[in-house]
């Protein structure tokens, strides 16, 4: 009979005095093998098993976390299409946490496009399909006045990192209502498994006020409410109800990361709350810093100066406005004057060339400092002809915007053009890396949104640039958290920008990367998240004091261990016969 040393059964020990006390309930080994933090599967020794009380609940074989990994990968491998192996993929996370984050580390480029871009665009589609255990907290417009109670209910107290949406603009896809949830878990995934931030500190929140898709309202397993969007004063209340609540609940250096707003919200609510709280929006500022460093190390293969550059926007939303005032401070930093540096950057939207006095009109909120005194033109084909641009900037979300006719014009105007096609998904593209290739004969800087694979022209391979809003904000988080950044300024940005393009080899552009590979993106957000904490610093920004004497060990220290014998801390303590039995749980 597996027991203590006292001959009680272990699982009859794992109530103290304390548990009883606090009103806990009792914690048994079962508890703890349902427990995806806690779990380790046929990992568990025979002496764990024993002293758990869940001997004879798993099969006799013991195998550690290396013959795991293979048991998932073959797992992984049998799937005939990216959508189930994303569900199987989800399924580890709610079963082992540990073993999840060792699979997506080690195998980061194969499983980057499964559990984020473009995979979790189709999941997030279907999630009423997907849909298996709800993860993270879902806040209504019915729940005003009670939003700092549902907070209560989440049972980890020390959350440092929140992911939001309204589902309002997922991706390219536009309103996905509730559905959208999969952004916020995909995102904190990806602060994990990118930049080691710990996943109990990571908190997703869906703010569901409706949805304005009607098939979504209408289809029968939607999860979220099935009515339209409320707008105006009820939202806004919403929104101020919550971050008030996440600082009342988690703490003032609680990060707060927006995701996938609306372009009327997006904008309003990052002006409202960034120097009030910790935040950022990663549409806005995320996409721009990435964006910005793609353009970077892309004038180490034009050798065209930043400053003799002309940029064209395909789109005018939050992600196009984004990079362009981040690229206009990069401008100035280079010795332009910002009425200089926005001469350089020119818009187009759904109406055409963003002028002054638009016949058209449509020339309101963020564009109107981006109208130049220009008359209307509506074709992109003609817009590039009359400005002849160096680079063109692809991020409305129109599939197939970047035609031959425009390539090739790009291709005739420059030796060497840049072209960035940043919509995602991949169905959403302005066009492929080998089209842009193609031609340009073979020219081209590239880089896009969603991953594209290798190409080959004339004898030589291309390795298109990812431009992966996830370069920027894992290490970005890791920063904040670390050294307690509470004010993210642009300035915060730009510095990660310029970070990130420093760590493209010659070698990487060699290759047409404009971008670090993706495998090395663990080793590359450690190394940004040092460097923005020792701008931090330089600035003032960072309030963990004194400063780390090694910030290199000093972010080391602080990322997760997907080893199963790290320290776990669990969501309740763990009963008094386990801590002394020096397990290493």
């Amino acid at each position: 009979m597996s027991g203590n040393a006292n001959g009680v059964k272990a699982s009859e020990s794992a109530t103290t005095n304390k548990d009883v006390q606090l009103g806990r309930p009792k914690v048994r080994g079962v508890d703890i093998m349902r427990d995806p933090i806690l779990n380790k599967g046929m990992a568990f020794t025979l002496e764990e098993r024993q002293l758990l009380g869940i001997h004879g609940l798993l099969p006799p074989a013991l195998l550690d976390q290396d013959k795991q990994v293979y048991q998932v990968m073959q797992n992984f491998y049998r799937w005939g299409n990216d959508l189930d192996r994303y569900i199987f993929m989800m399924g580890l996370q709610d079963r082992c946490e540990k073993l999840f984050y060792r699979v997506i580390t080690e195998n980061i480029d194969l499983m980057m496009p499964i559990i984020y871009t473009p995979t979790v665009g189709l999941a997030c589609q279907k999630y009423g399909m997907v849909f298996r255990k709800p993860r993270g907290l879902y806040i209504t417009i019915h729940d005003l006045g009670h939003v700092y109670d549902i907070l209560c209910n989440w049972p980890v107290d020390d959350v440092k990192a929140i992911v939001v949406t309204d589902g309002e603009r997922i991706l390219g896809l536009g309103d996905l209502g509730a559905y959208g949830m999969g952004i916020p878990i995909g995102k904190l995934s990806l602060y994990t498994a990118c930049a080691g931030v710990q996943p109990r500190h990571c908190l997703p929140v869906m703010i569901d006020v409706g949805t304005n898709n009607e098939a979504i309202r209408n289809d029968p397993v939607y999860i979220g409410l099935r009515q339209k969007r409320v707008t105006g004063e009820p939202y806004d209340k919403l929104i101020d109800e919550f971050m008030k609540a996440v600082v009342k609940r988690f703490g003032k250096n609680c990060l707060i990361q927006f995701e996938d707003f609306g372009n009327h919200n997006a904008f309003r609510l990052l002006e409202t709350y960034r120097h009030k709280y910790c935040t950022f929006n990663d549409d806005i500022q995320g996409t721009a810093a990435v964006a910005v460093a793609g353009i970077l190390a892309s004038l180490k293969i034009t050798k065209v100066p930043l400053k003799d550059n002309v940029f064209i926007f395909q789109g005018a939303g939050e992600a196009s406005i984004g990079i362009a005032k981040l690229l206009i401070k990069a401008i100035v930093k280079s010795g332009r004057t910002e009425e200089q540096a926005f001469n350089q950057i020119w818009m187009v939207d759904s109406r055409g060339l963003i002028v002054k006095n638009r016949p058209k009109g449509g020339v309101t909120g963020e564009k109107v400092e981006f109208a130049k005194d220009h008359q209307p033109v509506d074709s992109l084909e003609d817009i590039i002809s009359k400005i002849k641009p160096t680079a063109i900037i692809g991020a409305a979300a129109i599939p197939g915007a970047f035609n031959e006719k425009i390539l090739k014009e790009m291709g005739n105007l420059n030796k060497r053009p840049i072209i960035f096609a940043l919509s995602n998904p991949t169905s959403k593209a302005e066009c492929t890396a080998e089209q842009a290739y193609n031609a340009t004969d073979g020219r081209a800087v590239f880089a896009s949104g969603s991953p594209f694979k290798e190409v080959s022209y004339k004898g030589k391979t291309f390795h298109p640039g990812q431009g992966n809003n996830a370069y920027i904000f894992p290490g970005v988080a890791l920063a904040v958290i670390a050294a307690n950044i509470r004010d993210i300024t642009e300035d915060v940005f730009l510095a990660s920008a310029e970070s990130l393009s420093e760590m493209v080899t010659q070698e990487h552009l060699d290759q047409g990367r404009v971008y670090p590979p993706l495998q090395d993106i663990r080793s590359v957000s450690l190394r940004l998240a040092k460097e923005i904490i020792e701008f931090a610093y330089s600035k003032g920004l960072a309030l963990h004091h004194p400063k780390p004497k090694d910030l290199a060990c000093f972010v080391e220290e602080v990322v997760y261990n997907t080893d199963y014998n790290s320290y776990v801390p669990p969501l309740y303590e763990w009963p008094e016969y386990i801590t002394s039995s020096n397990a290493k749980l």
